[in-house]
């Protein structure tokens, strides 16, 4: 997980059968930067992964950056600040 100067994040994972499209561990997500969250939807593999959606790393010097593995490839997907803390539901009451 990288984050850019672009407002954006770089999640390195596994490859998939979607093109866009990348798996990564439960774990990586606790690496974004603070008060900040993917800007993108993850699905809950039921395996300890998630698969996020983005759009593909196709330019040679940030792939030049990465060190990926064989069967990884990297996507790039919004940064967005998260907003909100706490239960809306209790400040009703």
């Amino acid at each position: 997980m990288y984050a850019t100067d672009q407002g954006s994040y770089i999640v390195q994972g596994w490859e998939s059968t979607q093109p866009g499209t990348v798996e990564i561990p439960h774990l990586l997500t606790g690496f974004v930067e603070p008060d900040t969250f993917i800007g993108s939807t993850m699905t809950d593999t039921g395996r300890g992964t998630f698969t996020v959606s983005g759009r593909p790393i196709t330019e040679p010097d940030v792939l030049g950056m990465l060190t990926l593995a064989e069967d990884e490839t990297a996507i790039e997907v919004p940064k967005l600040g998260r907003t909100f803390y706490g239960n809306a539901a209790a400040a009703q009451r």
